[in-house]
């Protein structure tokens, strides 16, 4: 059974199935916050823009945070591993993997928090910026790297995940931001009530 479970949460492919399975869970979950926001005087239009960017940060960014706190074969058994240099680990990557490998790693690496930088300047006015966008892609990079370190997952800490997580939140961020006027509008046009606490 421990070896069941391990392959749905502790693997890839593992994660990518889970992350295909509850989608409709997701999706239902947009429905049912729209639907309350709507029951509270929010108008529809901004009920279910507001639940869209709400679910669809959490559904576009748990999954890639999961997949690279995954523990490696030797988790605990190694020294934890910092890269403080700019571009080294991704030259490693080249060398060693050649340039399929190194595309795989870039790619994954600006998707963790595309999610992110494209709704959530969507769902809050105060984050329609991209410099605050990437303030924000960067302090989680590295709350995730420092978690990998003191866990000890045989992962390596690199300021290169870091650096790549912040460009795809902000590259993400810039493709929304013909959308960003319309955020403002709507926070300043939503009935008081749907701005408490909890809405």
């Amino acid at each position: 059974m421990v070896e069941g479970w391990h392959g749905w949460v502790g693997t890839f492919n593992g994660v990518a199935l889970v992350t295909v399975v509850v989608l409709p869970l997701a999706a239902l979950a947009v429905c049912a916050l729209a639907r309350h926001r709507s029951v509270t005087g929010t108008t529809p239009a901004w009920a279910w823009r507001m639940s869209l960017a709400e679910v669809g940060i959490v559904y576009g960014t748990v999954p890639w945070v999961w997949m690279i706190m995954l523990p490696g074969d030797r988790a605990g058994a190694v020294p934890a591993r910092v890269s403080l240099v700019p571009l080294r680990d991704l030259l490693t990557i080249l060398v060693d993997g050649g340039p399929l490998t190194l595309t795989g790693q870039v790619v994954g690496n600006l998707l963790v928090f595309a999610a992110l930088g494209f709704l959530a300047p969507l769902r809050f006015a105060a984050l329609a910026s991209v410099p605050r966008i990437l303030a924000l892609a960067a302090g989680c990079s590295v709350l995730v790297e420092a978690a990998q370190y003191v866990l000890r997952l045989d992962r390596v800490s690199s300021v290169d995940d870091v650096l790549l997580n912040t460009a795809g939140a902000g590259l993400a961020a810039l493709a929304s931001r013909p959308w960003w006027r319309a955020t403002a509008r709507g926070s300043s046009d939503r009935p008081r009530s749907a701005t408490a606490p909890g809405r």
